[in-house]
């Protein structure tokens, strides 16, 4: 790795005598981790479905290293959202945030979702996360990422900070903006991180941060937390921006994030991630603005439909909580907590069921049908489905159904049934005379 030298004299007069290790350890290769789903997995369960032991990471009770031959793509328990793997210094920001269930969350810089879903598992299907991305050709991975997680309580859109912040002025309890950076942290990982490093780059990311930091704090209501992160390692993106965010937000303060890992910042209140620490690199600030105040009214909830009730029924073995509708031919389950959605580029909101389709021949004209989303079988336990094909991880129909062939199955399934490996949903399939249509989507399946 040719390491820019104008980086170097930069690390070097931050570092002092740790500057060797640092630059000793951007030789090695780059950490390896997992995150455990807990709407999903247990601790147990988890050690139980994988083929090495778990060394914990000291950024999240949540994250492990895992060996560097490892192959996520390969595990049906990936596929199944039991875990997301992730840089483990990442889940730090999260740890420091630390959203409660039945809270209001923002994402503000949310693509492609790996703390998204690290909130969302605290959240534990409670309250509301709203991941913002205003990289609209980014958008797909979040929602790919969120609904292999079982997310259900989510808003997921694609807005400029300053309009979704200004609309939704003091409706958050917590609000993350882990920032567009120059990426240092990502050098081990990267040779386009380091070939587009430069300080002008650091100095325009800068401003780009101060602009998101000041729409951020909109959003947050008086008592709330907001808590700014990078994966870079420059003064001038971490430091710089939140003591100039403080000087012109006089009703926020720093405190103590909470974080034993890592190195000191900002009189020891936030933290600095080396990769001498155990992760690739990353900042971490948290801040709360002063003051106390009674949660903003949500907007009012769409009456349900009874073609969303019934839709309902005919999946899950529970009532889930959210309010059905039928937004169109699509029927959801929304978060119990949501906003006006209007002009705020949401893509998705709440839980996507299914959708209506005409009917095929042989029924009378007018009549439709529905046809279940993958999203709703992800987003539940195979014990709260009506009908599931629950299968161990050496069947050889599991790489099959990952691979959108067509299956065996019991004559007694009818209908739409979920598929299952080592208790966790993979997707659904509908079944009929001892057949399972695959319903994997196709943009999913391995190849």
């Amino acid at each position: 790795m040719q390491i820019p030298e104008a980086f170097c004299t930069r690390m070097q007069s931050l570092l002092g005598s740790e500057a060797p290790a640092f630059f000793a350890a951007l030789q090695q290769p780059p950490f390896h981790a997992l995150r455990r789903n807990p709407l999903k997995y247990t601790q147990s369960q988890l050690e139980a479905g994988l083929p090495f032991p778990l060394r914990a990471a000291p950024f999240s009770p949540l994250s492990f290293y895992v060996p560097d031959e490892f192959q996520a793509g390969r595990c049906p328990l990936h596929h199944a959202g039991v875990f997301y793997m992730q840089e483990p210094s990442a889940a730090a920001a999260v740890t420091v945030l630390d959203p409660q269930p039945g809270e209001r969350v923002l994402d503000l810089c949310a693509a492609p979702g790996g703390k998204s879903t690290q909130i969302a598992g605290a959240l534990s299907g409670q309250g509301l996360l709203w991941s913002n991305e205003v990289v609209r050709s980014r958008v797909p991975a979040l929602l790919s990422n969120l609904e292999r997680w079982g997310t259900r309580n989510a808003v997921i859109s694609s807005c400029r900070p300053e309009i979704l912040c200004q609309a939704l002025e003091g409706f958050f309890d917590r609000v993350l903006v882990d920032a567009p950076c120059s990426g240092e942290g990502m050098f081990r990982r990267s040779e386009q991180a380091v070939s587009d490093w430069s300080p002008a780059h650091v100095s325009a990311c800068a401003v780009r941060q101060n602009a998101i930091l000041d729409s951020a704090a909109q959003a947050l209501r008086p008592g709330g937390v907001l808590v700014y992160s990078t994966c870079t390692f420059s003064q001038e993106e971490n430091e710089g921006v939140i003591e100039s965010f403080l000087k012109t937000h006089p009703a926020f303060s720093l405190e103590p994030c909470g974080l034993s890992a890592g190195h000191p910042a900002l009189d020891g209140l936030a933290r600095r991630i080396y990769p001498m620490d155990g992760g690739e690199g990353h900042f971490v600030a948290r801040m709360r603005r002063e003051g106390e105040a009674e949660r903003l009214p949500a907007a009012p909830a769409p009456a349900p439909s009874a073609a969303a009730q019934a839709m309902l029924a005919s999946l899950y073995r529970e009532t889930l909580a959210g309010t059905p509708a039928q937004i169109g031919e699509k029927l959801y389950l929304l978060p119990p907590d949501l906003p006006s959605l209007h002009g705020l580029g949401v893509v998705r909101a709440g839980l996507l069921l299914g959708e209506e389709k005409p009917a095929r021949g042989g029924r009378k004209k007018g009549d439709s049908r529905f046809v279940p989303a993958h999203a709703a079988f992800m987003a539940v336990k195979p014990d709260m489905l009506q009908a599931c094909l629950s299968l161990s991880a050496e069947d050889p129909r599991v790489l099959a159904f990952l691979h959108g062939e067509e299956l065996e199955a019991p004559e007694t399934l009818h209908g739409f049934c979920g598929i299952s490996v080592e208790g966790a949903v993979l997707g659904f399939g509908k079944c009929s005379g001892g057949r399972f249509k695959n319903h994997y989507p196709k943009g999913l399946r391995m190849l």
